[in-house]
């Protein structure tokens, strides 16, 4: 369970990182290109990751473009939601888009519908209006749930995404680094654009930060799947142990390191959050 408390750790060390990027003046456009740098080399130095298998089955093409275009867009939108709504709510609704797929896998893969897959849908519904639910000062500031609300469904695209290029019989490393290689690519157009435009001039700091960020991503990735292959016979564990951590101490570090407000509700929210992996992780 070592690498699964890594993993737990990392994940919410990004969010934390994220956090902090706007109180340091850090270009995050910057960050996450430079962090998808950093993705990229690691996966193919500590996995072995080549991105032909995933490039050589056609299947792939349209999931893995999808993915090289949402992976550093969900990455904007991750550092929105931690400054507006804060890490809690933004760290409990990306644990949460799973029950996306499972949607997805029945509806779109001829999945079958079961009680139990019933009630993890169910009790994933309610765990998101309840985590996401804020008392609106400003009628006008929806920022509060609309960004949470945007991870949910990002990361839920996310996953439905690689569950495609599995499908079509790419190796998730090379469908990893395949999708890092395309986002970083992306990303830094965006960011030699911005400069030659005098929007955002490329800065040392912003650099140095998205170094970081990238560690702490893929150091996030690999300990799960290090997790895995340590306990191959407990998928299940692994799932339930990597997101309800993740809730937990991202309910902690926002709550009490950040002194994030949660209204009772929002409480209640975080405990069928816990409740809904549980099921989903019997599946």
């Amino acid at each position: 369970m070592t690498y699964i408390l890594l993993a737990v750790l990392f994940s919410v060390a990004v969010s934390v990182l994220l956090k902090l990027a706007r109180r340091y003046g850090i270009d995050i456009v910057q960050a996450v290109a430079t962090n998808y740098v950093v993705a990229a080399l690691l996966a193919a130095m500590l996995l072995g990751a080549t991105p032909q298998a995933a490039i050589e089955a056609k299947a792939t093409y349209v999931p893995l473009v999808l993915l090289g275009i949402l992976l550093p867009a969900i990455f904007v939108v991750l550092a929105r939601s931690v400054r507006t709504a804060g890490i809690v709510r933004t760290d409990v609704a990306q644990r949460l888009s799973l029950f996306l797929s499972l949607v997805a896998a029945f509806v779109f893969l001829g999945d079958t519908l079961t009680g139990m897959k019933s009630l993890g849908i169910a009790l994933a519904f309610a765990a998101v209006l309840c985590v996401l639910w804020r008392r609106q000062r400003d009628p006008m500031d929806r920022a509060g749930w609309i960004a949470p609300l945007a991870v949910f469904a990002g990361f839920g695209a996310i996953d439905i995404c690689f569950k495609r290029v599995a499908q079509a019989g790419a190796p998730f490393a090379s469908a990893l680094l395949a999708s890092f290689l395309i986002a970083m690519a992306l990303c830094w157009i965006a960011v030699l654009a911005r400069a030659a435009m005098r929007v955002a001039p490329v800065t040392l700091r912003s650099l140095g930060f998205g170094v970081l960020l990238g560690a702490a991503n893929f150091a996030n990735i690999l300990f799960y799947v290090r997790g895995h292959q340590a306990l191959p016979n407990d998928p299940s564990l692994v799932f339930a142990s990597m997101n309800v951590g993740v809730v937990v101490l991202g309910t902690l570090v926002g709550a009490f390191g950040f002194k994030e407000r949660l209204a009772a509700v929002n409480w209640l929210g975080i405990a069928l959050s816990i409740g809904a992996i549980t099921v989903m992780a019997t599946l």
